[in-house]
């Protein structure tokens, strides 16, 4: 089942957030969708596929004509891109739908997020928290980013291994998002459908690396 189903993307603007995938989430979302995608962030995001570096509206509604799918940004002096010149209800005007990174994890595969994350534009009409699967029987200081409010969050120590009750308690806590994808999860496992079981939001499995998801819990 495509990714895009499974986590109910609407046209319009959807947050992504959270940690363990996020970036592979749009990219794999811009593939997906059935419609034109704008990909792009609040923060600042490494470029995926086709990219544009600061283009005018009318550079992006050409490149949407000929590729269906473009990342824009600002350029950065690292490499990354910040967010698009062009306002998000602008950009709602060029595509069918706006897909947009909402924070950064430091390629970790879990987070907690501080006072002034995620950023996450009005118009969004869901939210997507990604968590990585991978992070289970590591320790907090080694697995989480911004491991001290994580570790507050969870009521554990920094080097208190992370199980699914934590992760999901730590996401139940925060309040932030409207499904979450449990990523990295590349084959069948009880503790992760005993986190997606333990969330307050609807949750979906599966691995984005090898392409394949669950239905909603």
């Amino acid at each position: 089942m495509c990714f895009y189903r499974v986590l109910d993307i609407q046209p319009g603007v959807t947050t992504v957030i959270g940690s363990g995938g996020k970036s592979l989430l749009l990219s794999t979302l811009g593939r997906e969708l059935p419609g034109t995608v704008i990909l792009c962030t609040t923060t600042r995001i490494y470029p995926i596929g086709r990219t544009l570096c600061t283009p005018g509206a009318e550079e992006v509604r050409q490149a949407l004509k000929r590729w269906g799918t473009v990342c824009i940004g600002t350029e950065l002096p690292n490499g990354k891109i910040g967010p698009p010149r062009q306002s998000i209800p602008l950009l709602m005007e060029i595509a069918d739908y706006v897909i947009v990174e909402g924070d950064g994890a430091a390629g970790l595969p879990l987070k907690a997020h501080a006072p002034h994350e995620p950023v996450i534009p009005a118009q969004s009409g869901q939210i997507i928290q990604v968590v990585g699967f991978s992070g289970m029987g590591q320790t907090i200081r080694e697995a989480a980013h911004r491991p001290e409010r994580y570790a507050q969050l969870a009521g554990a120590e920094l080097e208190d291994a992370v199980t699914p009750r934590m992760a999901a308690a730590v996401i139940n806590q925060e309040g932030l998002c409207g499904r979450v994808l449990i990523n990295q999860v590349d084959e069948p496992s009880q503790q992760a459908e005993e986190m997606a079981s333990l969330l307050q939001v609807p949750a979906a499995l599966g691995s984005l690396r090898k392409g394949w998801t669950s239905c909603l819990f």
